[in-house]
């Protein structure tokens, strides 16, 4: 149970770092999102390709259709939590995304997956998902002497504003990326029989290659029809943006692995991998520069220790039941 815990923690590290490195890389939300989906490509079609085949894993019509629905969705996902990015800052934005995708990843797979199967699992639960979103809230608060009036505190009003709706279709994104593969399987249309063998792994594993050709086309699609940037798509920053695209697929397949192990379930993967939570705030502050007040560190620190306790309850919710 450790060394799956351990696993289970990688996507944090990887995900948390990602604001980071496309912050870095530099370029659109649409580069961005369009060189990061070429980066999951090349990680997506190596594991088809080199684990996937050779071990003779299934890999059906069903499977595809799987991995290339979530990989459009994730796109969607993607490019919401960037054009965030830009309007709110990788310190504001990341803490608010992930407050938003525990609340929605929890409960859906609580709700929706049945991981949560007693009354006193739900109560513990929602104790742990309040005290995630309560600290996430303080690690996103802004000061309260930079609320000044005029003309500068409206345009701060209005980027606020259309970060928090990108930030919307980001989290409804990634709700249905993260769900979407138990879910189908809850539903028939992936047999238990599949989804059990290699204790879950291979099911995970093999629409991971179909699921970066969808992420791909998802990309293609909002940056030509959505972003209208089909003239700069091409650029030096989308094929520097490849590297923020083997960062997160190197989270996403641990996620994948951790969501299949039964000694983790959805639930525990997906709120573990909102820990980045912790990586992307202070990366944004002492690695992008994101300038921070006495009052805001204060209440960083507090909210990162309830997002700690809240993940470390819901780690072990299983032993509730």
């Amino acid at each position: 149970m450790n060394a799956a815990i351990l696993l289970a923690l990688v996507p944090a590290l990887a995900w948390g770092s990602v604001g980071l490195v496309n912050t870095k890389m530099g370029g659109t939300a649409g580069q961005q999102t369009l060189g990061m989906t070429f980066g999951a490509l090349i990680f997506g079609l190596a594991t088809m390709f080199f684990f996937v085949m050779p071990r003779h894993i299934e890999l059906n019509s069903h499977i595809w259709v799987v991995g290339v629905v979530s990989g459009l969705v994730w796109a969607a996902g993607t490019a919401g939590q960037f054009l965030a990015i830009k309007d709110l800052g990788v310190s504001l934005a990341i803490p608010l995304s992930t407050a938003g995708q525990i609340v929605t990843n929890a409960l859906m797979a609580a709700a929706v997956l049945g991981e949560w199967k007693t009354g006193k699992m739900w109560a513990i639960g929602a104790v742990s998902i309040i005290a995630v979103v309560i600290g996430a809230t303080l690690i996103s608060a802004r000061d309260k002497a930079k609320n000044s009036e005029g003309i500068e505190a409206e345009e701060r009003t209005k980027s606020m504003t259309k970060g928090l709706i990108y930030l919307a279709i980001s989290t409804a994104g990634f709700m249905f990326y993260f769900v979407l593969p138990n879910f189908l399987n809850k539903i028939g249309y992936i047999s238990d029989a599949i989804k059990a063998r290699g204790n879950g792994v291979d099911y995970m594993t093999a629409i991971v290659g179909p699921q970066s050709i969808g992420q791909v086309i998802g990309a293609f699609l909002i940056v030509i029809f959505v972003l209208k940037e089909s003239e700069i798509m091409f650029k030096l920053s989308t094929w520097k943006n490849i590297l923020t695209g083997l960062v997160w697929a190197t989270g996403n397949i641990f996620m994948f692995i951790s969501a299949a192990n039964p000694d983790i379930g959805q639930t525990i993967a997906t709120t573990f991998s909102q820990l980045g939570i912790i990586v992307g705030t202070f990366g944004g502050i002492y690695l992008l520069g994101e300038k921070k007040s006495s009052y805001q560190m204060k209440l960083i620190a507090i909210g990162t220790i309830l997002v700690v306790i809240g993940a470390i309850i819901i780690g072990n919710i299983n032993s509730f039941a």
